[in-house]
């Protein structure tokens, strides 16, 4: 039998500046947004050309804000109503944690609606070098996880060469799921929306990249549930299924229907950036 590997004690600051610092939590969204934001200047530049680059710089502040406000309002509403509820000055202890992808991801939807209807553009169109790029930033968040010791996985049998045990949660060998999402949601989801969304026939067919991230990822997620360790909080639910499930039931569902639609629209062969106003 191989021997069980023990977490490593990571300290979940990256950087101490006296009493202050810089946590890998904190880290992994800023490096994600940084990417995420010169790749997609890459992306809105292929043919059909949807934005602008300055259009793609402005729209990072939207996104931050949608990430940020969308995920732990998602963690509130979806997780742990009652407790904020009863004690709402923690809604704004996000130093404690408690961020929720779905929640984020409805966020950025918000934010990218308000964006594109500010600005004339293709909501599908934009959305879709946008989306792209996100499985970058849950790479970097499960990592975080990772390193954080938390969201660890359910019990493993102790042959598995991989298995763990993670202090916290007790003596029994655990699944690493961190990894397995930042593996699954992340780099191979990644890889998979860049291939796309570099191909002028998918480019050509707004709203099937978006289409593609949310079904990719409903499946992923649903998958990697299967040996994450639910919420103590909520448990499972009936039937076995865990939120983490259950939230992913409508992203699928929605991921369809946008391929449906943009395989049945005709393709689309111009830019779809607006005509800059003539000047005096």
């Amino acid at each position: 039998m191989l021997p069980v590997l023990i977490f490593p004690q990571f300290d979940p600051v990256m950087v101490h500046f006296g009493r202050f610092g810089v946590r890998w939590y904190a880290m992994a969204y800023i490096t994600a947004l940084l990417l995420g934001w010169r790749i997609a200047r890459r992306l809105v530049a292929l043919g059909p050309r949807v934005a602008t680059d300055l259009q793609v710089d402005d729209f990072l502040f939207w996104a931050t804000a949608g990430v940020v406000l969308g995920g732990r309002l998602g963690y509130i509403l979806f997780y742990q109503p009652m407790a904020y509820l009863t004690h709402p000055w923690a809604m704004l202890e996000v130093w404690h944690g408690g961020m929720s992808f779905h929640g984020g991801a409805l966020g950025v939807i918000a934010a990218l609606l308000l964006f594109t209807w500010r600005n004339g553009l293709s909501f599908l169109a934009f959305s879709d070098r946008i989306t792209a790029v996100v499985p970058l930033g849950l790479m970097l968040g499960r990592i975080a996880n990772f390193i954080n010791g938390e969201l660890w996985g359910r019990e493993a049998p102790a042959s598995l060469p991989w298995a763990m045990i993670f202090p916290e949660a007790g003596p029994v060998p655990r699944h690493p799921s961190e990894l397995y999402e930042a593996l699954t949601e992340g780099a191979l989801l990644l890889a998979a929306l860049l291939f796309a969304v570099t191909r002028p026939g998918i480019r050509a067919r707004p709203g099937l990249v978006s289409g593609l991230f949310l079904l990719g990822y409903a499946i992923a997620r649903s998958v990697c549930e299967l040996f994450r360790e639910p919420d103590a909080f909520i448990g499972f639910l009936p039937f076995g299924v865990t939120m983490g499930q259950v939230l992913c039931l409508p992203m699928a569902l929605a991921g369809l229907g946008l391929i449906v639609n943009a395989l049945r629209r005709p393709a689309v062969t111009h830019d779809l950036v607006p005509a800059a106003p003539a000047t005096a």
